[in-house]
């Protein structure tokens, strides 16, 4: 069964980051592409008669929308297209996730982010506090990325609930996609400049070490992976120090407030995004494994 990645569209810049990046995903991994616009539901109230002539020309607004992105998707991968109904743009392309098995969910940056970086939107706010499939951020530009394929997976390892869900994530998509496996612990000093941060920043490196070490010992036989501990006074710092591919996807958990099987975006995951210049998947702190394989691996076979 062919793995199915949903992609959030709207003819808008952020639609085509969306498009970019789900497309880039897609054929990276043999997945199919779901692109969907989502309209406000039908459901109108009865004080509000509904305009048959108004609905006609929203879903015919709505299909040309989708014919023109479908052009930005390589010939070679599958796509269908959709329009949705839904009280809110999330809550269709969630549904239309949950209906379809599909492995992720991709939406661009709001507008006026700026280029190469990401900047959340309704949408995607909506999405990190309710999907209960991994979310793709595409931050701005990433429609005008000369890059294919993607070639190289970063994990943010931790060591809080749901820290297992997001290395197995992380290495489904690095075997699905053919990407290298990179782990990643952050190293930082936010504190008051009155704090004596020497010892702190040497406990801090030693446990993202040990983050590292345990991390490694848990990856399958057969899989590699380049560990990497980035320092700096702030988690923006240690990420904008960090080298980055421009075929790269940063891989983060969902924070520990979440419900299970939920998103919930933490205070750190934030935090990266001021910074981060690649898409960021987010995943539920509860992903179960045999289906994050299931729909990675499926499009390889």
């Amino acid at each position: 069964m062919t793995g199915r990645i949903v992609v959030g569209y709207t003819a808008t810049d952020a639609g085509a980051d969306a498009v970019a990046v789900g497309a880039r995903l897609a054929a990276a991994s043999g997945s199919a592409v779901d692109l969907v616009v989502v309209l406000p539901s039908d459901q109108r109230s009865v004080i509000t008669p509904p305009d048959a002539s108004y609905d006609r020309y929203l879903q015919q607004q709505a299909q040309s929308w989708l014919a023109d992105a479908a052009k930005g998707i390589p010939d070679a991968t599958a796509r269908t297209l959709h329009i949705r109904f839904a009280d809110s743009f999330a809550e269709g392309l969630i549904a239309l996730a949950d209906e379809l098995g599909a492995s992720h969910i991709v939406v661009g940056a709001a507008n006026g982010g700026l280029r190469g970086r990401h900047r959340l939107g309704t949408v995607a706010n909506e999405l990190l506090h309710s999907s209960d499939v991994p979310v793709v951020l595409a931050p701005e530009g990433s429609r005008r990325t000369t890059a294919t394929g993607v070639t190289r997976v970063t994990a943010a390892v931790g060591t809080r609930p749901g820290a297992d869900a997001l290395l197995q994530e992380s290495i489904a998509l690095a075997v699905a996609t053919g990407a290298e496996l990179r782990l990643l612990s952050l190293v930082s000093v936010d504190l008051p400049a009155s704090v004596d941060t020497g010892v702190i920043r040497i406990a801090g490196a030693a446990h993202a070490d040990d983050v590292l070490t345990r991390a490694l010992d848990a990856l399958p036989d057969g899989i590699q992976a380049e560990v990497v501990v980035a320092r700096g006074d702030s988690i923006e710092d240690a990420v904008a120090h960090l080298g980055w591919e421009p075929g790269e996807l940063a891989v983060v958990g969902s924070s520990r407030l979440a419900q299970p099987r939920r998103l919930f975006l933490g205070s750190t995951a934030a935090k990266m995004l001021h910074e981060l210049p690649v898409p960021m998947v987010v995943v539920p702190r509860t992903r179960d494994h045999a289906a994050a394989t299931a729909n990675t691996e499926g499009g390889r076979a």
